[in-house]
């Protein structure tokens, strides 16, 4: 057996005005689960869409099983054994889950004319079970959730007996047992001697289970070393080129008058007897499973979706706003999960998904006054520290993070007294995180009122200064700064009171 799966070898890749990729290697052993670490924007994405065939290198080669390879294509790519897991998903929704796991190899019936329908859901029945997924395989893929969405992308690519898997933040939405399932099927795939490249910013799971990292810093190589060289510390320094000392640089704020207070709040089926109170200055964490409804809490305090009973109360006076521009017009803003369906418009400029929110404010009658609008987008990009090459890029061609920071940027532009974060920092590196969380601590010291919603302990534990835990819809226990313990916020969102 050759020493490597997969080679690339001095691999260069440039668009208008960045230099994504700088003479960049990377080697992959048979069975090693490879972890691709680096900042947002550090060039991990690129890399891995030129072995996918999305993109052509301007320079480099790629020698995989042996042999040179041009890719000129994700068809071409899965041809020859390797298979990409998006983190964004662009399932079929209108097909069926056996038809998107076996889209264009469907089993034939014997005339060859007509696709075997009865082979075609069976076998997905099969894989489904095999993967501990309780879905049925003629069931709709718009009814599934993102996670259940995920876990069917994964099955598929396993299902195509790949040579080679890339995964990119396979976990990003995935309930703790879902997550268990899929690193139960990557130990099996590397049994079999199945290399998979994984990326994520999740550093526990990367100690977890990946065998060697692999470091890209703004798109240059870094280095490789095998799991058991490397701390925590170490990776990060890698990754950032400097030491983040304080990951969650959580500062003390004397809190203020109550801006908020939801009494009783109800949906039938979804969520129950939603109470409590946020304060001034406050950060205030939303804890819980995923699944657990606390989403959804907040989409109906921010008029995304109806209640059916209940009050919510803003700066003293009911809420009577019936749409979420009244909202917005009250001191709220919403940083959505879904940065990409529900966050940005990715096919316009940054500009103008920076503005948008905005545009009354920067408007004359019918008109915008552009000169001002451009100031205003360009002080906000650098006190968030953007990287981009201008204004004028469109927001699909940034990364991640720079995506989520670009999203901030909109709402704070709005100069809220409000603020609702829903998981701010998922599938964004530890770099952005950071930066991020100072955001809050400092917006929070401006008297902010902030609502973290997060399914990462570490996370919600080291920002808040208090925490709510949502299990089954209702709220579960309540945790001051000073008794959270991450064994007791887990007990809790796992079915116990507190």
């Amino acid at each position: 057996m050759a020493e490597y799966v997969l080679q690339m070898k001095g691999v260069s890749k440039a668009f208008p005005g960045v230099k994504a990729l700088d003479n960049v290697s990377l080697n992959i052993r048979p069975g090693e689960v490879h972890a691709l670490m680096g900042e947002n924007g550090a060039g991990k994405s690129t890399l891995m869409k030129i072995l996918n065939g999305m993109y052509q290198p301007d320079g480099g080669e790629i020698i995989f099983n042996g042999e040179k390879v041009c890719i000129t294509s994700p068809t071409e790519a899965l041809k020859i054994g390797i298979s990409m897991i998006y983190q964004e998903l662009n399932p079929i929704l209108d097909m069926t889950i056996a038809q998107n796991i076996f889209i264009g190899r469907e089993p034939m019936q014997k005339n060859r004319l007509f696709i075997d329908d009865k082979r075609l859901y069976s076998d997905a029945k099969v894989l489904l079970e095999e993967f501990k997924m309780p879905l049925n395989p003629r069931w709709k893929m718009s009814k599934l959730s993102t996670a259940q969405k995920q876990m069917v992308e994964m099955i598929k690519a396993v299902s195509l007996n790949s040579k080679l898997i890339v995964m990119d933040e396979p976990t990003s939405s995935l309930t703790e047992e879902e997550v268990n399932t899929l690193f139960a099927t990557i130990e099996r795939l590397k049994k079999e001697n199945v290399p998979i490249v994984y990326i994520s910013h999740r550093m526990e799971e990367v100690f977890m289970i990946c065998d060697t990292v692999s470091v890209l810093r703004d798109g240059q190589y870094i280095g490789t070393r095998p799991i058991g060289e490397l701390d925590k510390n170490s990776l990060i320094s890698m990754m950032v080129g400097r030491e983040l000392k304080d990951i969650f640089p959580k500062t003390e704020v004397q809190t203020g008058e109550t801006v908020l207070e939801v009494k009783s709040l109800s949906k039938k089926g979804v969520f129950n007897d939603i109470s409590f109170k946020l304060q001034k200055g406050e950060i205030l964490g939303l804890y819980g499973l995923v699944g657990a409804g606390r989403s959804e809490i907040m989409r109906a305090i921010f008029g995304l979706d109806s209640y059916s009973s209940g009050e919510i109360i803003l700066n003293g006076k009911a809420l009577k706003a019936k749409n979420t521009k009244q909202v917005i017009e009250n001191g709220v803003s919403m940083v959505t999960e879904d940065r990409k369906e529900l966050g940005l418009v990715l096919c316009r400029s940054l500009k103008e998904n920076i503005s948008l929110a905005s545009l009354d404010d920067c408007s004359k009658g019918p008109f915008v006054k552009r000169k001002l609008e451009n100031e205003r987008c360009v002080n906000m990009t650098s006190k968030m520290r953007v990287k981009m090459s201008s204004l004028k890029q469109n927001a699909e061609s940034l990364s991640g993070g720079n995506q989520q920071k670009i999203v901030l940027c909109k709402w704070l532009m709005k100069n809220p007294r409000i603020l609702i974060l829903d998981e701010p920092t998922r599938g964004i590196d530890v770099g952005a995180k950071a930066e991020i969380y100072q955001l809050m601590s400092t917006l929070a010291s401006q008297g902010l009122a902030v609502i973290m919603i997060s399914s990462e302990l570490p996370e919600v534990i080291g920002m808040s200064d208090r925490i709510l835990v949502v299990g089954e819809g209702k709220i579960k226990g309540e945790f001051a700064r000073e008794d959270i313990s991450q064994d007791d916020l887990l007990a809790c969102a796992l079915g116990g009171d507190k």
